[in-house]
């Protein structure tokens, strides 16, 4: 089987600020055609991953390819094949969105078209307005329209739909779609679960400047991870089982009861459920390190129950 192309390949990472390690021996790949989400808390060192990535920032130490070139080293042909959405964007507010758009379509060999771009993020009434004139969210749509009007071959999303209601964020995973299946690469951070989860083919976990996990959304946090809880009311209160097999615990409910019991469900992790429990555990993992073995242990953070562990919640 052929091994898939590396559009981006990072090997043993590092940027030190001083005694601080903000990306910590970080290895990843990135393969062509493939949405890729970056997920970690504020600080983690995703944001420093990304600038080095996108040639914004100088490592300290490691290998980084983009698109076949050292980021640090790359010149104009290779940023037009980048589209990149920051947190904030820069976008002069004097220009109306459809100027602003054909001013840097100019800036590509090979532009989409501006009318399609103000189409894909909706904003065809905003076309002849004064961007110092829009919403927050209609401002972010222009940063999104600005990333990809130069048909990137490697488009950069950081946080994309801040400050988008519900009905925009789902107009724009439409659009996301879109330029996957025209087999754009996409890197992703959000800080919404859902996004990473509707959109992404493999996910990343960064916390502590370490990369903790990574893989399919089916792979990350390992088998365990994804055990089932079903939570019913007896007698006694509400309780919550873990078990692999939640249909024969249903049933056995069931059989006992008489009856379908009070309050049962059955509920499945999310990817976010997935996520907190993986930076929790680093979180704890780096401050037990850190401990000194002379110093009183502090308290554990609780682990996850073992499957068919059951609990009494109320």
């Amino acid at each position: 089987m052929t091994e898939p192309e590396s559009v981006v390949r990072v090997r043993d990472l590092h940027k030190k600020y001083g005694h601080h390690h903000a990306v910590d021996g970080v290895s990843f790949d990135i393969h062509r055609g493939e949405t890729f989400a970056l997920l970690g808390p504020n600080g983690a060192g995703k944001s420093t991953t990304i600038e080095i990535l996108e040639g914004y920032r100088d490592r300290t130490e490691g290998d980084v390819s983009v698109l076949g070139t050292d980021p640090g080293k790359g010149g104009l042909a290779w940023k037009a094949r980048l589209g990149i959405v920051l947190q904030s964007g820069g976008e002069s507010g004097v220009m109306t969105v459809s100027e602003q758009l054909r001013h840097f379509a100019g800036l590509y060999p090979n532009p989409r078209s501006v009318d399609e771009v103000i189409a894909a993020v909706g904003l065809q009434e905003k076309a002849k307005t004064r961007i110092s004139r829009l919403s927050g969210g209609q401002r972010r749509r222009v940063d999104v329209a600005l990333g990809i009007i130069g048909r990137p071959e490697l488009l950069f999303l950081d946080e994309p739909t801040t400050g988008f209601d519900p009905e925009a964020r789902r107009d724009f995973w439409t659009l996301i779609r879109q330029l996957k299946s025209e087999g754009t690469t996409i890197l992703l951070t959000t800080h919404y679960l859902d996004e990473a989860a509707q959109l992404s083919d493999r996910v990343g976990v960064i916390a502590g400047g370490k990369l903790i996990d990574i893989g399919t959304l089916d792979e990350i946090g390992g088998d365990d991870a994804r055990i089932p809880r079903v939570r019913w009311r007896d007698r006694d209160g509400l309780r919550e089982r873990r078990t692999p097999e939640p249909g024969a615990l249903v049933s056995a409910l069931c059989a006992e009861f008489g009856h379908e019991p009070p309050e049962l469900e059955v509920i499945r992790p999310s990817l976010e459920d997935i996520y907190l429990r993986l930076v929790a555990d680093s979180q704890a993992a780096t401050e037990a390190a850190a401990t000194p073995v002379a110093a009183a242990p502090a308290a554990a953070a609780p682990a996850a129950p073992a499957a068919d562990d059951e609990e009494v919640l109320a």
